[in-house]
């Protein structure tokens, strides 16, 4: 196709990145700000850890359907409801009340959810076929950014203006995103379809967020218990973190990588594999480790660990008819946030029964391995008649 198609289709890629860095900004806000919501609100670690969950609780519920509604009202509807959603969950974190703060990441999460889902049909839309991979390896990138930018700029605004003003910049900053997205314009072959959901090929997109979400689960293991993990060898709590930070500089790094690769060779499948290996081989290793060790094997994971991503992400693309793809990745995120809502309770448990956060790595091993026989029966599924 011509230049100017493409200008556009890079240009969307942009608008959408935004977009979901805007929700990642918004998800990390209470994790940033949590010692100044602790003295403002009174609050206790256990219940800033829950209005950080909360962010994410309505993704098993809202996911269906979100992208039902999106097949019917359109893309674009949907998306820009989200973000008024996420700007009127900003608001309400103006309102000086532990309940309005609880209310705000309720609301918010919710319309995060519908950002997540249609954006990523979006960008299948745009891309489908052209570098799909690479695209989305960079949309994907978007959520350590926001969650950057949030870490090491909220606090200044703190600092220097107290919550309310931390705040502000938040709601400007979901605002922002609200403005620009309109700037989207649908792809040329996107359709809005009624769709007939006996027609999905139900079992490869079950197998599809089934690797996703497990993905997830490994990798949030490093994110949740690789401090706790370091600490206790004997690093102390300010390098334990700044190793963590490393470790998602690093990753934010190589994920376009793996995108390009999976473009460059085709096999978008045989990419998405790499990680879980990885992840089924290291996270072991760095739990039986000395701190010296573990961290020289953390950071060599970090770039392992970042190439699946774009890659993961296309398979509901490459089974799903465009017609389908609204409602198909509501199940896909579905499957995921359920997951997600699950796992790092499983592996924080078992770490807290065995008195070590090292027990939790090993967990996070097992969510590979799962992650890797997934993937296989996902592709065993091309080979079937009748399957897409």
């Amino acid at each position: 196709m011509g230049g100017a198609t493409d200008v556009n289709r890079w240009t969307i890629l942009a608008v959408l990145f935004a977009a979901r860095t805007a929700m990642a900004f918004q998800f990390q806000s209470l994790a940033a700000l949590s010692p100044f919501v602790i003295d403002a609100h009174g609050l206790g670690l256990a219940d800033i850890g829950l209005l950080i969950g909360l962010y994410l609780a309505p993704g098993a519920l809202v996911a269906m359907p979100g992208s039902a509604l999106s097949a019917r009202l359109g893309d674009k509807r949907v998306v820009t409801a989200g973000l008024l959603m996420m700007t009127l969950g900003a608001a309400m974190t103006l309102l000086p009340s532990e309940g309005w703060l609880t209310a705000s990441r309720l609301v918010a999460g919710a319309g995060g959810v519908l950002l997540n889902i249609v954006m990523t049909k979006m960008l299948i839309d745009w891309f489908q076929g052209r570098e799909v991979a690479t695209a989305m390896a960079i949309f994907i990138n978007s959520w350590p950014v926001g969650i950057a930018l949030a870490s090491a700029t909220l606090p200044v605004f703190a600092e220097a203006g107290g919550l309310t003003a931390a705040w502000w910049a938040t709601l400007a900053a979901t605002g922002g995103a609200l403005i620009l997205f309109q700037l989207y314009k649908p792809a040329p072959a996107a359709t809005a379809a009624v769709i007939e959901r006996r027609s999905l090929p139900w079992a490869r997109l079950t197998c599809a967020g089934l690797v996703w979400a497990l993905y997830n689960a490994a990798l949030a293991v490093v994110f949740s218990f690789g401090a706790l993990l370091l600490v206790g060898r004997g690093l102390t709590p300010e390098g334990a973190g700044g190793i963590v930070s490393l470790y998602m500089l690093v990753f934010a790094i190589f994920a376009p990588l793996g995108g390009v690769l999976a473009d460059r060779i085709g096999r978008p499948d045989g990419i998405a594999a790499i990680s879980s290996i990885a992840f089924l081989v290291c996270l072991p290793a760095i739990a039986l480790s000395p701190w010296q060790a573990a961290v020289v094997i953390l950071i060599a994971l970090a770039p392992l660990s970042a190439i699946s991503a774009g890659p993961i992400m296309t398979l509901p693309g490459t089974i799903l008819a465009p017609q389908a793809r609204a409602f198909g990745m509501g199940v896909f995120f579905t499957i995921y946030y359920v997951v997600m809502m699950v796992a790092p309770r499983i592996a924080g448990g078992i770490a807290e029964r065995a008195g070590d956060p090292a027990a939790a790595f090993h967990v996070g091993a097992v969510f590979a391995a799962l992650a890797i026989l997934s993937l296989a029966l996902f592709r065993r599924g091309a080979s079937k008649p009748g399957t897409a």
